[in-house]
């Protein structure tokens, strides 16, 4: 039935796995549901066909122009206090991410921790001799939970996960699976299977672990040749911002006689528009504008050239205002009314999920990647794609908590990755960086500001006034480098 079909098959079957999950159906895809999808579809053409007339069927509209705001946390941003708030952060980042979980097979093996240990107090008093056969009649059992430490042993790495029901401590002694649970995040989840007992070694020992991860997959892409291109952190206010370098980004923009200039129909802004007032001590020294309403008219001026018929998409970042705790709101109205009155403007909070042209691109400004390099052993600031790859595998954008990155006691945990993005756009680092990691476009877009002092102490070079692009048709990335005088 497939083959017969003239239309774009992996698109139908995204459609009705998403329809399945959120009813939570059963995730066997039969002729019927294709069936069912197609007659939809075809409702909808008849609902287009009547409202619009033909002059509205113009390729730019449909195919060039096309977006849509998948996720937003702005308007669901619910805080509460204390434990109760936080209890509830991380009952829905358990939840969110189970449910990821459930899409692997040996999911369904999953097993609470107090049932496993119900069981080996069960056969502790029952002497038995094999404690192995009391794990769901396995020699290994399945658990879940959210990872709470881990720490060096003389047998190996101890990791503790805990779930709703206690907490487990379970040992690593091969070396690939110790090399796998090195690059695990506190506080992610993950999936254990143990066993119990290995001799000379109390309590569980490790088979294998599993992150929620992301699946090999197959981009979405554009039908036709569009572009988006991808910059952050800006720092207008800054002694070391690069505005010649960014007015000339800004004029190539506005060029007529530039064939790619002409397709680009996106673009992207991920976060610090300014440097903001009291970030870090004596920044008072490094600013030219002492007040953050100048600095914010000054970014607005300057982002107010962009062309008309380019969409522009922008979240905060940390030295923003507004709040600084995850997630973010958008730009507070007061602050930047300007880019709210302009039509060509989405005003997003971070992190959000946009799609341009049917490609799913994931804006987060990247205030976690401090801690993931901080935390994971061979990560360097020079090359931030890898701990962008990191959270990618862990499902969630900022998977520690009480490290630098402040996280609020929200309702829902709004980090967490639920889909799998096109493109992970982030900035923060302010170092060009791009790879694909299972068919994710991972882009670190840089910065527009120079080498600060600080930045010279603890040895990051930056990569400025360069901009991102990608070729939507294809998910190609070209760097376009506005340090050089040729860009006027």
């Amino acid at each position: 039935m497939l083959k017969g079909l003239n239309t774009d098959i992996l698109k139908i079957i995204q459609d009705i796995i998403k329809m399945k999950t959120k009813q939570n159906e059963n995730s066997l895809i039969v002729v019927e549901d294709i069936k069912n999808h197609l007659d939809l579809m075809d409702v909808d053409m008849i609902k287009v066909n009547s409202a619009v007339t033909p002059t509205d069927y113009d390729n730019s509209f449909f195919e060039d122009n096309a977006h849509k705001v998948i996720s937003d946390p702005t308007l669901y941003v619910n805080t509460s206090e204390g434990v109760e708030g936080y209890t509830a952060l991380f009952r829905s980042r358990f939840e969110k991410s189970l449910r990821i979980l459930a899409l692997r097979p040996d999911s369904k093996r999953i097993t609470k921790i107090s049932s496993i240990k119900q069981k080996i107090n069960d056969s502790r008093q029952n002497k038995a001799n094999n404690i192995k056969n009391t794990l769901n009649g396995n020699h290994s059992s399945i658990v879940a939970g959210l990872l709470m430490s881990k720490h060096s042993k003389k047998n190996g790495l101890e990791i503790t996960i805990d779930d709703y029901t206690g907490t487990l401590s379970a040992l690593v002694v091969s070396e690939e699976l110790k090399k796998q649970a090195s690059m695990l995040s506190l506080d992610q989840m993950v999936m254990l299977e143990v066993e119990n007992v290995m001799k000379g070694i109390q309590g569980f020992v490790i088979k294998n672990l599993t992150s929620p991860d992301i699946p090999d997959h197959i981009s979405n892409k554009s039908k036709s040749e569009s572009y988006a291109v991808l910059i952050s952190d800006l720092h207008v206010g800054s002694k070391y911002f690069l505005e010649a370098e960014f007015i000339r980004f800004l004029n190539w923009l506005s060029s007529t006689n530039d064939e790619i200039v002409r397709k680009i129909r996106f673009v992207c802004i991920g976060g610090d528009l300014i440097d903001g007032i009291g970030i870090f001590p004596n920044q008072d020294k490094e600013l030219l504008e002492m007040d953050t309403a100048k600095q914010m008219k000054h970014a607005i001026d300057l982002l107010a050239r962009i062309p008309k018929h380019i969409k522009v998409f922008l979240i905060p970042g940390n030295h923003d205002p507004g709040r600084r705790a995850l997630p973010q709101p958008s730009l507070p109205r007061k602050d930047s009314e300007v880019l709210y009155s302009l039509d060509h403007f989405t005003m997003l909070g971070n992190p959000s999920l946009i799609e341009l042209n049917g490609v799913k691109v994931l804006m987060y400004h990247g205030q976690s990647l401090d801690d993931i390099i901080a935390t994971t052993p061979g990560l360097t600031y020079s090359k931030p794609s890898e701990a962008m790859k990191i959270l990618l595998k862990a499902r969630h954008l900022s998977p520690i908590y009480g490290q630098r990155t402040p996280i609020a006691p929200e309702q829902e945990d709004m980090m967490v990755i639920n889909e799998v993005p096109d493109i992970l756009h982030s900035g923060h680092v302010h170092i060009i960086d791009v790879q694909n990691y299972r068919g994710t476009l991972i882009v670190n877009s840089g910065a527009w500001q120079a080498q600060t002092k600080f930045q010279q102490t603890v040895g990051i070079v930056p990569t400025p006034g360069i901009a991102i692009l990608i070729n939507l048709a294809t998910l190609q990335p070209f760097q376009m480098d506005f340090n050089q005088l040729n860009y006027i």
